[in-house]
């Protein structure tokens, strides 16, 4: 079984990214598909958003990408039925300076993935808010990325250049690569900005904008403290219920492409 590998990356920050691999992660996995997150930022906040200390483990991505540990060593089972994470550290913050001379050095992610012991259905990659080797790859070993977009006035900036870097692995390095779809978030019914940005972003990218929406939310904002994805923190709110829906409508793209 070949998981489908995709993405999470706006190299502009408080878009949603960290939050979107978490949710999008944990509602695969409610929704009965074997998950992994792989954590590649730096600021591990998928790792802390999921109740895991970095500063408590003996080992995480950091030292696989350095071959001082194999991937089944850091993997970590959460508190969710199926759903497990590759965790991150601050250590990783000085990793392409580390890997300057290494041959290979942008399949480091892809061959990590390819020593897995276990089977996953999905792997959801929370990329790090920057353009540089860690996204490299991140999209190098990915099927697809996914562009959360914050419906704010400065929505649009910085997505030429990751669009760009898109273009450049997918011409160079990953033939393959897709957009998943660009995710609106922390959309505000009430502003007509908001709708604004939706409208511009479809008028832009049609159908590779996602149906699914996620509202601005005060429960997705609390989960992380909690250690808890939203589904777990509090499944009847707005933001878990978006994020279910999200990730039916991913799965059924995947079916219309099975067919």
């Amino acid at each position: 079984m070949c998981p489908k590998i995709i993405s999470v990356s706006n190299q502009k920050g408080g878009v949603g990214k960290t939050t979107t691999a978490v949710n999008l992660g944990s509602s695969l996995a409610v929704l009965g598909k074997h998950t992994l997150i792989i954590d590649l930022d730096p600021q591990a906040n998928a790792t802390t958003g999921l109740g895991i200390n970095p500063d408590e483990l003996d080992a995480h991505i950091y030292h696989v990408m350095i071959d001082q540990a194999s991937v089944d060593d850091v993997l970590i089972n959460t508190k969710m039925n199926k759903l497990s994470i590759v965790p991150s550290h601050t250590d990783l913050v000085g990793i392409e300076v580390e890997l300057m001379g290494e041959p290979e050095r942008e399949h480091i992610i892809s061959n990590m993935i390819s020593d897995l012991s276990t089977e996953f259905e999905f792997i959801i990659i929370d990329c790090p808010p920057s353009l540089g080797l860690l996204t490299l790859n991140a999209l190098t070993a990915s099927h697809s990325l996914l562009i959360p977009v914050q419906c704010e006035y400065y929505a649009l900036e910085g997505l030429k250049s990751l669009l760009n870097t898109f273009k450049l692995v997918k011409k160079r390095l990953n033939p393959s690569l897709s957009i998943e779809g660009f995710l609106l978030t922390m959309f505000d019914s009430r502003t007509r900005l908001s709708h604004d940005i939706a409208e511009n972003m479809k008028a832009h990218f049609n159908s590779k904008v996602f149906t699914t929406i996620i509202p601005r939310n005060i429960r997705l904002c609390e989960a992380p403290s909690f250690g808890l994805p939203i589904c777990l923190y509090d499944i009847s709110s707005k933001g878990a219920q978006h994020y279910l829906m999200l990730a039916r409508e991913i799965l059924d793209m995947e079916g219309a492409h099975e067919n």
